[in-house]
């Protein structure tokens, strides 16, 4: 009987040593991932440095990094992750909701702002000391600054800007308004006006300017244009104010190229893809880029892919002065996986990011570091041209919490203006209503912006 019962007791106990060895193994691994830290990121370049090396894959860089760093620092572990972008606003949700997200992430930081705002990320103010800070511009830290504090730190940067046919501009004598090739043009918005007006006489086969408004890609030049006679955009207090006179003066005057047959025909229905290539293939004469845009055009046509012409870069014009704006691409560290596994992260974040060597991969895009500038610049003239244009570089997004459904809100309306189904003051006032809407929420909801 004895026998029986002590048998008994031994199979109960089974499972609760079997538990018991599960929790233990549970708690090795917890203890063991705080020195192991996940990076993510959505495809940015292949290589470490260059697309043509040996295995070029987009997690390159990062795994040349971690190898470094975990050479320097035993004991520590670094994975990466490549996120396609289509997938990253789900991926993210996901991982939210089941606490799995990751240390680090690596994106273009105005998509991924609203991130800092539902209060997921590491301010990076005491990562960053002065000498590092003075050696990247004003212009990109205000790109990365919500409420006072940096929540990204820069890597890379992408300006944007306009690409104009030169040989379209001495067709219709307008040589004075060309700038040297490694230059950026700065034109008064008199000038730009009056350029449009000599490019559509000089060849009425060509479109003066490039525009589109089928969906919200490459909006930002959209938002530029509508900066052009002075609005700000966004007032003091964070909110859409684009539907004052200065904002209904500049689409009015958008809808009269329209009419004039000045912009790109059917624009309400054509992307940002679609003029691009109307652009290289010369039936655009202005159209907007970005330094990567702008590289890639000049290498197609170097390769023999794309119809050599002479493209040049030019500022966006307004009353204002010349204005440009940038994509920048940055870290950001989560705040979700405990003290340890977040110091280990910014480390990490700061290792690659001031490392001499790994910084030469911001060549990849436009480097923000003044040094490696004007360490390179004898062999890439661009790229002293670029960074001296950041003092013309504005926070297009306004670091705005709720920014995705302000996006969403505004091609509409340029749609409706252009096949003459709204006023430009209506059409404004509706972007103006719904986009204020959504920033009311975003603010309601953050928690940076309410001390949370």
């Amino acid at each position: 009987m004895k026998k029986s019962i002590l048998r008994l007791v031994t199979l109960a106990l089974i499972p609760l040593l079997g538990l018991a060895a599960c929790s233990t193994k549970e708690a090795d691994k917890k203890k063991k991932d705080q020195n192991e830290i996940e990076v993510w990121l959505t495809p940015q370049w292949k290589g470490t440095y260059k697309g043509d090396e040996k295995g070029a894959d987009y997690d390159s860089f990062f795994k040349t990094a971690a190898k470094m760093y975990e050479k320097d620092h035993p004991g520590k572990k670094i994975s990466v992750q490549v996120i396609p972008g289509e997938e990253r606003d789900s991926k993210l949700s996901v991982a939210t909701q089941t606490k799995t997200l990751p240390d680090i992430f690596f994106e273009s930081t105005f998509a991924i702002s609203d991130l800092a705002h539902q209060g997921l990320l590491a301010p990076l103010d005491s990562t960053i000391d002065q000498k590092n800070k003075a050696d990247i511009s004003k212009s990109v830290w205000d790109n990365v600054t919500i409420n006072h504090k940096t929540y990204f730190y820069p890597f890379a940067q992408n300006p944007g800007m306009l690409a104009y046919n030169a040989d379209m501009f001495e067709k219709a004598g307008l040589q004075k308004y060309l700038a040297d090739k490694d230059k950026i043009a700065n034109w008064s918005l008199e000038d730009f006006q009056m350029i449009l007006k000599k490019l559509k006489e000089s060849d009425s086969h060509i479109t003066p300017l490039g525009f589109y408004a089928k969906n919200n890609q490459g909006d930002t030049w959209t938002m530029m244009y509508l900066r052009m006679y002075g609005s700000s955009f966004f007032d003091k207090s964070g909110k859409l104010n684009v539907n004052d006179k200065k904002g209904v003066h500049a689409l009015d005057y958008i809808k009269e190229l329209k009419d004039k047959k000045m912009i790109t025909s059917g624009a309400e229905s054509l992307t940002s893809n679609d003029v691009n290539a109307m652009f290289q293939n010369k039936k655009v004469a202005i159209s907007f880029t970005n330094a990567v845009l702008y590289k890639g055009m000049l290498d197609s046509m170097a390769a023999g892919t794309v119809n050599k012409f002479d493209a040049r870069l030019a500022n966006i014009p307004s009353v204002d002065g010349p204005k440009s704006f940038t994509y920048v691409l940055g870290s950001a560290v989560f705040n979700t996986n405990g003290d340890k596994r977040q110091k280990l992260a910014k480390d990490f974040v700061k290792y690659y990011s001031e490392n001499k060597e790994l910084i030469k991969a911001s060549m990849n895009f436009m480097p923000v570091r003044k040094s490696l500038v004007e360490q390179e610049k004898a062999n890439h003239p661009m790229l002293e041209t670029y960074i001296n244009n950041d003092q013309y570089v504005i926070n297009f997004s306004n670091n705005t919490s709720g920014y995705v459904e302000v996006r969403n809100a505004l091609f509409p309306e340029i749609q409706a203006v252009l096949t003459g189904e709204k006023t430009s003051k209506e059409a404004l006032d509706t972007f103006v209503e719904k986009g204020n809407k959504a920033i009311s929420q975003g603010i309601k909801r953050s928690k940076i912006l309410n001390n949370k």
